[in-house]
This record gives C-alpha cells, sequence and structure tokens, in this order.
C-alpha cells in the first residue's frame, strides 16, 4: 500500500506532461501566423504586379503610337514585377475602366497551412491604369 500512495503522489512527470498538451495548440498557433503572413505577403505583392502590368500595358500602348504589347508581353512583365511565393497567371483587355481604360488581372492559388487546418486559397488582383 506505502507504494502505491508513493506512485500516486509522485509529481516528477507532470512538467512534461504539461508541456506536451500546451505544445501542440501553441504549435498550431505559430505555424498558423506564419503561414497567414505568407498569404498576406502574396496577396500584397500580386496586387503590387497587377498594377505594374497596367501601367505597362498603357505606357506601351502609348508609346508605341496606339501599337499594344501581345498578352505574353504583359504577362511576362507581371511575373518579372512579382516576388511571392506563388506562380501568379496574368490576363490583360482594354476597356472596361473607362474609355482609354487598360486593365490587368493577376490571380494564383497558394497553401494554407495552419496545423490542422489545410486549404488552399485562390488569390485576385485587378488594376486598371489609367
Amino acid at each position: 500500500m506505502r507504494k502505491l500512495t508513493h506512485y500516486i503522489s509522485d509529481e516528477t512527470g507532470v512538467s512534461a506532461a504539461e508541456f506536451a498538451l500546451a505544445f501542440i495548440p501553441f504549435s498550431a498557433l505559430v505555424f498558423g501566423i506564419i503561414s497567414l503572413s505568407l498569404v498576406l505577403y502574396a496577396n500584397q505583392t500580386l496586387q503590387y504586379a497587377t498594377q505594374a502590368a497596367a501601367r505597362y500595358y498603357s505606357v506601351t500602348t502609348a508609346n508605341n503610337n496606339g501599337t499594344e504589347p501581345s498578352g505574353t508581353a504583359i504577362s511576362n512583365y507581371g511575373l518579372q514585377q512579382y516576388l511571392g511565393p506563388l506562380t501568379p497567371t496574368f490576363t490583360s483587355s482594354r476597356g472596361g475602366c473607362g474609355p482609354n481604360g487598360f486593365q490587368v488581372y493577376g490571380s494564383g492559388s497558394i497553401p494554407l497551412n495552419a496545423g490542422l487546418v489545410n486549404t488552399t486559397l485562390t488569390l485576385q488582383a485587378h488594376a486598371c491604369f489609367p
């Protein structure tokens, strides 16, 4: 009986057990914050690259006396401006932003890994110039 009471009152491994229980939600929170920060960075850089591609579309057309650059050239320029973690696609069209507007759409998918929650987010950006 003495061994049983000694075993029940022994608390030498309690801190290790508490650490194991607290480590799982803490690590999920940390990895979730890091992943969400990466998604926000990707979204911001996608928006910047889309705006830069729309400006390029407008300025190149004006400098070429109305001759528009190809969609591939606009897409390649947008990809050069993009510095984020995903591979976006850019599409361009004239009009829709006013009579002389040039618009560019950028989109891409990025995984969001937040511990137990794993999903893929689609990021989209739209820019008009002028």
